[in-house]
């Protein structure tokens, strides 16, 4: 075997492959903390972007939510209407998601045990599903079920959801409202290990006012 042949393999040693493989598997991961409203291909929902149409500038940023958005009616799983105003004097945690979205997979568990911990308290979280309530609708309830949740769950209309969204379409995004509704943190995206205890924190904080 030639000096040249040796060093090659000694430099892909199964525990050098075995690291690179981790690495690479790692950066997929922490890259995967949010997905893009678009990526859900051929399947049109009530946020949809053209990318042909320049991006509007960025607006400021929402204080609390407007008018529009508390009293819309929102279509839900269990077929009542959701209007975010009749949870007014409540903290409330706005959930912009997807079935298909993996880190919403992920936030999801975590929402569900901050409601059962804190709704005795005052907390009431609703998650609202980007997606197209006509096609999703088995989907979404069947997800709802998979996944325990046991809030309000429904779809966000194009307008609701541009409105919270603010030309940033990636989910999840998630809203803390005040009693007196104010936005008091907005989160885009998930880490699991930050995000869970930043939305604790801030929950906490809120159900003390």
């Amino acid at each position: 075997m030639s000096k040249e042949n040796r060093k090659e393999n000694h430099f892909l040693t199964p525990a050098r492959l075995a690291l690179t493989i981790l690495v690479l598997s790692l950066v997929a991961v922490v890259g995967a903390s949010s997905c893009n409203s678009t990526d859900e291909i051929v399947k049109p929902g009530p946020v949809s972007i053209n990318p042909a149409k320049p991006a509007p500038a960025a607006p400021a940023a929402l204080v609390t939510l407007p008018a529009a958005v508390l009293d819309a009616e929102l279509q839900s799983i269990s077929k009542q209407r959701i209007k975010l105003s009749d949870y007014a004097g409540k903290v409330l945690v706005v959930n912009l998601w997807a079935t298909w979205c993996g880190p919403c997979r992920m936030e999801i568990p975590e929402l569900v045990k901050l409601h059962k911990e804190y709704r005795a308290k005052g907390l009431v979280v609703v998650g609202l599903s980007t997606e197209n309530p006509e096609a999703s609708e088995e989907g979404v309830r069947r997800f709802a079920r998979d996944y325990k949740m046991d809030y309000p769950v429904g779809w966000v209309t194009q307008d609701v959801a541009i409105a919270l969204m603010q030309g940033r379409d990636a989910i999840p995004q998630s809203f803390v409202i005040s009693r007196d509704g104010r936005i008091l943190k907005r989160f885009v995206g998930f880490s699991a290990t930050s995000t869970p205890q930043q939305l604790k924190d801030v929950i906490e904080e809120a159900l003390k006012g």
